[in-house]
C-alpha cells in the first residue's frame, strides 16, 4: 500500500498490486500516474537489460515496465514525465549504453531521450541526488578524477541548455533550488540527524550562507533527499520532512 498525501487534500491511499520488483525509488508521472524504480538490474542469458521500471495507473494496475539503466542512486521526474537517473559507478562501468554516460533521461515508454554528450565538466562517477525547478531539472553527482568533485548540473530541456557548478557542499543527499538560493543536506553516519547548508549563487559561484545540524524524528534513510520547486523533501524513520530553499 502507498500514501500519498495531497498539498491541501486528505490522505489518500491506494492499493498496488502484482508489482514484482523491490522499490528504490517511487516518483509522481502527469495523470497521477506512479513510476516505481528498482535501483539495480542485471543482463538476462540473451543479453537483453531486466526491466527494472514500472508505470502504474491511478487505479492501481500495471501499464508498462522497461530498463532505465543499472545502479541509481538518484532520480527525480519532470512536469512533463521525463524521467532523469544519474548512476553510481558499477552502473557506469556495468555495460549498460546509457548507464555508462553517468546521467540520463527517459521517456514514459523506456525510451532513451537525452545523454551529456561532452557538456559535462567531468565524467561521472556516482549521482548523488536530484530535483526540479519549474521546466527545469537539476541532477547533483561527483566524479572521481584528480581535477573533479561534486557538481551541480542545470538541465533545461526547452532549450537543450546544459549547465554546471562545483557543489558547496561535497557529496550531498538532498538538494532543493529555487532561483539563486538552494538548500543541500548530507546525513550524518549512523546519527539522528542531518546537516543542513543553505547557499546562494553569488556571480557564477555557489557559496555556502548558513549551515547547521538539524536533529530528526529517526534515523535518516539513505538516497531519499528530493527538491521539488524549492523544497527539499527528506526521509528520517518514518517521517518525511519539508525544509524550504
Amino acid at each position: 500500500m502507498l500514501v500519498i498525501r495531497h498539498a491541501e487534500g486528505p490522505v489518500q491511499r491506494r492499493m498496488i498490486k502484482g508489482i514484482q520488483i523491490r522499490p528504490s525509488h517511487i516518483a509522481l508521472l502527469p495523470d497521477a500516474r506512479l513510476l516505481i524504480v528498482r535501483g539495480r538490474t542485471f543482463p538476462d542469458e540473451s543479453g537483453s537489460w531486466e526491466p527494472n521500471a514500472v508505470i502504474c495507473s491511478l487505479d492501481g494496475e500495471q501499464e508498462g515496465a522497461f530498463c532505465i539503466g543499472d545502479d541509481i542512486p538518484a532520480l527525480v521526474t519532470d512536469q512533463h514525465g521525463t524521467i532523469w537517473t544519474a548512476y553510481g559507478d558499477e552502473g557506469i562501468y556495468g555495460g549498460h549504453p546509457e548507464s555508462a554516460a553517468g546521467l540520463a533521461g527517459w521517456s514514459t515508454n523506456g525510451g532513451a531521450q537525452w545523454t551529456p554528450d561532452g557538456r559535462l565538466p567531468d565524467a561521472p562517477l556516482e549521482g548523488c541526488t536530484a530535483a526540479t525547478e519549474d521546466d527545469k531539472v537539476w541532477l547533483v553527482w561527483y566524479s572521481g578524477s584528480s581535477r573533479g568533485g561534486t557538481f551541480l548540473t542545470r538541465i533545461t530541456p526547452s532549450t537543450g541548455e546544459v549547465k554546471s557548478w562545483p557543489s558547496p557542499v561535497r557529496n550531498a543527499d538532498g538538494f532543493a533550488v529555487r532561483g539563486r538560493r538552494a538548500v543541500l543536506s548530507r546525513r550524518l553516519h549512523n546519527r539522528r540527524s542531518t546537516e543542513v547548508v543553505r547557499a546562494e549563487l553569488v556571480g557564477d559561484t555557489w557559496s555556502v550562507t548558513e549551515r547547521r545540524r538539524m536533529r530528526v524524528p529517526g534515523r535518516m534513510v539513505m538516497r531519499c533527499g528530493q527538491g521539488r520547486d524549492g523544497f527539499l523533501w527528506l526521509r528520517a524513520g518514518r517521517t518525511w520532512l519539508r525544509i524550504e530553499a
